[in-house]
């Protein structure tokens, strides 16, 4: 076996792994992961399983492994491996991230036809951030005893996000009439059962559209819940907020530390969070839901405070677009409840797909569109609804575009400090531009969201325990 030594490359692979490829005379090249190829040229392994046993899939990280096309070719009911079952095989052979290796399993291995295409390929090796570089040949020894099948989805075949937000209800409409299998005329609010907005966040509302609304007025609506009059103390006392002597009431907790807009705001997160379970199911080495949402508005706080204050928008509706940017999970969970286990799967066995494209594949609609949606049922802001739905474009300028970028820009820098779930999103000179953030202060917003670690987990303690 030929290594090319790099520059860049560590002292070696792991024993095993090194010599498993040079049983096989593969000639390989260490590389750091920024330097790897397209993702077609990139291999996404994926190890699943049954009561029959594991199945190792390999497919192009341009690409999403469709478990339902799985089935059909195979015959078989798979499903990811459970992460404890993962990491205790991993740990077995000193890695720490599963290898595109179909050697080093003795299970069947189904790769994606395309993948031998390329003259070169790039696979993860087993150890984060590193993989190898093989020719063709290689690649063609590693995968001799594997079988090729069209087992995967083009990303790029899978449809964008309409540009007309009135597309959404169709789409919402068209996903339940295909769940249901029945041709239901009823109006889609009808046939969803969707919840009315809660009282507590009704009130609310009204007084942050209310220019003569004040902090004892505030206060009354707040102590009418019990529930939310203890958070609201509690998080003024909290380490976050670092407030100086003992929180007496909610009066104090509203005028002496945490400010109306922000009381408004988490009071209507936290009302509109009541409204739907947290699903039993998720996909694993995902952030639990209130985490992620709370550490999204506290970047969003920090990064619009960056933004020159002639093009900043409104502070309050910044953080609450943070604080329920991903609230289409939810909904999802509660309209599709048996197809929401399905996305679970793919999601875990998609790490290098944003989930929102396989809501789209899957079902037809994204969780990001019926977000959008049901904050436009409940007459919410239109800066929010835009927001929610326009998450995921870096290139959004369009209404309220400056909602959409901020809640774009926080979740890309969390993902790259492993908070959120899919990958990494790309953080474009012009998207900075557009919003007046300069990068390092961008990169500071976040450190210092992430510095207050501990004092954080009392917010998301509360919200979980409301």
């Amino acid at each position: 076996m030929n290594t090319l030594p790099l520059e860049d490359s560590p002292t070696t692979l792991p024993q095993l792994i090194e010599k498993l490829l040079q049983d096989q005379d593969i000639a390989y090249q260490l590389r750091l992961q920024q330097h790897a190829g397209p993702a077609s040229r990139q291999v996404q392994a994926c190890l699943l399983s049954d009561n029959i046993g594991n199945v190792l899939t390999l497919i192009p990280k341009d690409h999403l492994l469709d478990l339902k096309r799985l089935h059909e070719l195979l015959g078989r009911e798979l499903v990811p491996v459970r992460d404890v079952e993962l990491q205790r095989t991993l740990a077995k052979h000193q890695l720490n991230q599963l290898p595109a290796l179909p050697v080093l399993f003795s299970s069947p291995c189904v790769y994606e036809q395309s993948l031998l295409q390329h003259d070169e390929v790039w696979l993860d090796s087993g150890l984060d951030g590193w993989v190898l570089q093989i020719q063709q040949a290689d690649a063609e020894k590693l995968v001799a005893k594997a079988s090729a099948a069209k087992l995967g989805v083009p990303l790029s075949s899978i449809p964008p996000l309409p540009d007309d937000p009135q597309q959404d209800s169709a789409d919402l409409h068209q996903a339940m009439t295909n769940f249901t299998a029945l041709r239901m005329r009823q109006r889609l609010e009808e046939t969803i059962e969707i919840p009315p907005l809660p009282e507590t966040a009704q009130r609310v509302m009204k007084l942050r559209v209310n220019p003569d609304a004040t902090v004892d007025d505030l206060a009354d609506v707040v102590e009418t819940d019990p529930s939310l009059a203890a958070q609201v103390v509690s998080w003024a006392a909290s380490p976050f907020y670092a407030a100086p002597g003992k929180i007496r009431s909610v009066e104090d907790a509203i005028g002496r530390v945490l400010g109306f807009d922000l009381v408004i705001n988490l009071a209507v997160g936290l009302a509109l969070g009541k409204t739907f379970k947290l699903p039993a199911d998720s996909a694993e080495r995902t952030t639990p839901y209130w985490k992620q949402a709370i550490y999204t508005a506290a970047t969003i706080e920090g990064l619009a405070r960056k933004i020159p204050r002639a093009q900043r928008p409104e502070l309050g509706l910044t953080y609450l677009a943070g604080l329920l940017h991903n609230f289409g999970y939810l909904v999802l969970a509660y309209i599709f409840p048996p197809y929401f286990r399905t996305i679970c799967r793919h999601q875990e066995a998609n790490p290098h797909v944003p989930p929102h494209l396989i809501d789209q594949h899957l079902i037809g609609v994204t969780r990001d569109q019926i977000g959008s949606w049901l904050m436009r049922y409940w007459d919410m802001p239109a800066e929010v609804a835009t927001a929610l739905r326009h998450q995921h474009s870096a290139g959004y300028t369009g209404e309220h575009a400056a909602y959409a970028n901020l809640v774009y820009l926080a979740q890309a820098l969390l993902r790259e400090n492993g908070i959120g779930a899919g990958p990494d999103m790309p953080i474009s000179d012009d998207l900075l531009e557009r919003l007046g953030i300069e990068r390092a202060d961008a990169i500071a917003a976040v450190d210092k969201v992430l510095a207050a670690e501990d004092a954080l987990k009392t917010l998301v303690n509360q919200y979980q325990r409301g």
